[in-house]
């Protein structure tokens, strides 16, 4: 099973509960900003599906969610990241759990492909060493614990798709058997990556998770929840509907069957129990009924569309431009 692995944020609102346990960005002054809270989601390759989140405050690092979020992994699994979670120590853990990892490399390495054992084009066998000096967020113990090396596989190639940011890429990966894993399948497996962008999209702008609305850090990390319960529901409709008319069920709509689902919930709670199961194979039918094309390569330009309101932007408390209004 692979699982990906990435971070976003979430806003909620200004009270003074929320910014105590999720205070807002340093740079913003106090009644300018929103809370924000830090997560850390896996989330199933296979299906969309999320299988574990990880909540903390804004300046946590991605890796430290990571590490939070391992012991959810299980043996033969294979995690999927960014370079923001290529670390020596992670990629130690990971392998202690019996599971792999693909991440592309970190840029403070500066590792060539002269280095190493070469075992394909360019594809070689690389020997990391410990850190000499125990890296921010491990204890000492954790520190003095790892092997002095590792051997991990690194695979460096070009991306020629106009319009993509990125054009070259190393990936690291424990995955050694060249044979068994080769290093194009690697490379398109690193590059089905972008889907958890697209599932933090969903939950996000999709679904709305983007801006909370509860008023205390227990309530948000409630309705946080919530929302993975939805998202998980959905995912599991698209599933059962792909697996049962034969559609691959990510090529099914997340937006289409959030309305069909609405749409049958008071047929399905009007009916009776000897009816249930036939509606249920209709919604089914339904969501299969538009397959989303697949577009590899597919690019957009970076820019939007919908302009913002032309206000101008809160740099003091409401509280003092109220005072303001008032002696002007």
């Amino acid at each position: 099973n692979v699982r990906v692995i990435d971070g976003s944020t979430v806003s909620m609102p200004d009270t003074v509960e929320n910014q105590k346990a999720y205070p807002q960005p340093s740079n913003q002054k106090p009644g300018c900003g929103f809370p924000l809270a830090k997560i850390g989601v896996i989330f199933s390759l296979a299906t969309g599906a999320a299988v574990a989140l990880c909540i903390d405050i804004l300046n946590t690092h991605d890796i430290k969610l990571a590490r939070n979020l391992y012991q959810f992994l299980h043996p033969l699994d294979i995690l999927l990241g960014d370079r923001a979670f290529c670390a020596y120590a992670d990629l130690v853990a990971i392998k202690k759990l019996d599971c792999d990892a693909v991440f592309r490399k970190h840029q403070s390495r500066t590792t060539t492909m002269r280095q190493g054992k070469i075992v394909g084009d360019c594809d070689k066998l690389v020997t990391w060493y410990k850190p000499k000096i125990c890296p921010k967020g491990l204890s000492l113990d954790e520190w003095v614990a790892l092997p002095p090396t590792i051997i991990v596989r690194e695979i460096f190639y070009y991306i020629i798709i106009p319009g993509f940011r990125t054009q070259r890429v190393s990936l690291i990966t424990t995955l050694l058997d060249t044979t068994t894993y080769s290093s194009l399948k690697l490379v398109e497996l690193y590059g089905q990556r972008w889907k958890v962008e697209l599932d933090l999209r969903h939950l996000k702008t999709t679904l709305g998770m983007d801006i909370l609305r509860c008023k205390t850090p227990s309530m948000v990390r409630k309705e946080i929840y919530a929302y993975l319960l939805a998202y998980n529901l959905l995912r599991s409709l698209m599933w059962l509907a792909g697996t049962t008319y034969g559609v691959p069920p990510l090529r099914l709509s997340l937006q289409g069957t959030r309305h069909h689902l609405n749409n049958f919930i008071p047929q399905l709670l009007a009916t009776s129990s000897t009816k249930v199961e036939q509606i249920y194979r209709t919604l089914l039918k339904v969501i299969v009924h538009k397959a989303i094309p697949e577009r590899p390569g597919r690019s957009e330009p970076r820019v939007r569309k919908r302009r913002p309101k032309s206000y101008p932007l809160m740099k003091q408390p409401r509280h003092e431009f109220r005072r303001q209004m008032q002696t002007a």
